[in-house]
């Protein structure tokens, strides 16, 4: 690549590739951006001139970034994440953030029990704001928030990187949603029951979860009818069913509050405690937009009680 003089380069190039990059398509970035097409594929060659190789290849699906692509991203980002900061930093509160957007990444029991709160207290606080979730999990999100996809990031279990800060929340634990049309109050709910009857397993991998590897210690088993990878369609496969599903407190409080017929139980089986924390990438100038939502979390989830505190 040629050494570029960036007296002569538009640095408005930055943010279509951006876009570009986020959006995998020229029609769905030009409607971000608020350009025409024709002015997003002219930039797109731009860039291609700029940076003296190509930048994206079209696919059947779209746009596709290249390796280099790849690798300008995360400086790409931190460039703009900079502007911005510096931006946000001189306008006034009710306009620093129009445009924004803060990506977080959690699974989906995280998402239903505290999307819509979130929302709603970061848009008193910076009310053109936009939130992104986004799904991930503990094995992945150290990357993702490196990589610059993520901004901030909820996870069970805990991340491991000197790159990137984190912020204990609390510890979750565990509880049983069933249908109570099945299983009335006044019902016993014991081990025996919980062996006996029929069960909605939740796990990527669909076979094993923690309350099997807690059963096997007492060696009993149980029987699992299905298996789901995401929590969003509990109310819909427990509705009408004998099965018992075991889940994250927080997620089976919201899915029960909102979920005619469907019954919160104490989980007569003990399963372990697991860290809640909250990770972002160090910076020695944070955005004011993260440091808004990384806020409200913590506000969030002490007002609530999610987690437990001890």
């Amino acid at each position: 690549m040629n050494d570029i003089d960036i007296a002569g380069a538009d640095l408005n190039l930055l943010k279509v590739f951006e876009a570009l990059f986020e959006e995998g398509s020229a029609s769905r970035a030009a409607l971000r951006l608020n350009l025409t097409q024709s002015a997003v594929s002219a930039a797109l060659g731009r860039l291609h001139e700029l940076y003296s190789e190509q930048l994206f290849r079209r696919t059947g699906h779209g746009l596709a970034p290249t390796l280099l692509a790849n690798q300008l991203k995360p400086v790409i980002s931190e460039a703009l994440a900079q502007v911005r900061h510096s931006l946000s930093m001189a306008a006034p509160a009710s306009s620093a953030y129009s445009g924004r957007s803060v990506t977080i990444g959690m699974s989906d029991d995280f998402e239903i029990a505290l999307g819509a709160r979130l929302i709603a207290q970061v848009a008193q606080r910076a009310p053109q704001l936009r939130l992104i979730f986004r799904q991930t999990h503990s094995q992945i999100v150290a990357d993702a928030l490196l990589g610059r996809s993520m901004d901030l990031a909820i996870t069970a279990g805990g991340v491991a990187s000197r790159l990137l800060s984190r912020d204990l929340l609390g510890e979750g634990q565990y509880a049983c949603v069933v249908d109570g049309s099945h299983h009335p109050a006044e019902q016993t709910f014991d081990l025996h029951w919980f062996v006996r009857h029929d069960h909605l397993l939740i796990s990527a991998g669909g076979f094993i979860g923690i309350v099997d590897e807690a059963l096997a210690e007492q060696g009993l088993k149980r029987r699992v009818g299905a298996a789901t990878t995401h929590f969003a369609a509990l109310p819909y496969l427990l509705t009408g069913s004998t099965a018992i599903a075991t889940l994250p407190l927080h997620a089976a409080q919201a899915i029960t509050a909102i979920s005619h017929g469907l019954r919160l139980v104490a989980c007569p089986l003990p399963l372990r405690r697991y860290p809640v924390e909250l990770a972002w990438r160090n910076s020695a100038s944070p955005d004011n937009a993260v440091l808004i939502v990384r806020e409200a979390i913590r506000e969030l989830v002490s007002a609530e009680r999610y987690f437990v505190m001890d």
